[in-house]
């Protein structure tokens, strides 16, 4: 009698006195996110094993990683452009004092990922997924 896994189109290979089945996880071609994708990454593999070990498993863990890096450096910049916008930190300013508008454009930046890294990179519900 056939198990469910051969059923199912599965096969084994024998090592020694063990069957061990003929596992291969999907093509997900090349991982393509970058810092934010890594944090979440890192996030996933020491807070959230259970959903590291799905997304993996399921092939869409690369996926998920792109779009979360997407997500957050297209929230990065919303963010930052309205904050500059509110603050008054202007092209003018550039031109007048650059270390000033270096300053505060620094801070906004800081700010700016604070929010985007708690939302998005350590969310526990999952992120942009």
């Amino acid at each position: 009698m056939k198990s469910i896994f051969e059923q199912t189109g599965g096969t084994y290979c024998q090592e020694g006195d063990y069957l061990i089945p003929n596992l291969e996880l999907p093509d997900t071609g090349e991982a393509k996110f970058g810092k934010y994708g890594r944090m979440r990454l890192r996030f996933l593999k020491d807070h959230r094993p259970g959903l590291y070990a799905a997304l993996l498993t399921g092939g869409k863990l690369f996926e998920h990683l792109a779009e979360i890096d997407q997500t957050c450096h297209e929230r990065m910049e919303r963010i930052c452009t309205g904050m500059a916008r509110r603050e008054g930190v202007t092209e003018v300013l550039k031109a007048e004092d650059q270390m000033k508008w270096v300053g505060l454009m620094n801070n906004i930046r800081s700010r700016a990922e604070e929010i985007v890294t708690a939302e998005l990179v350590y969310a526990e519900e999952g992120g942009a997924c």
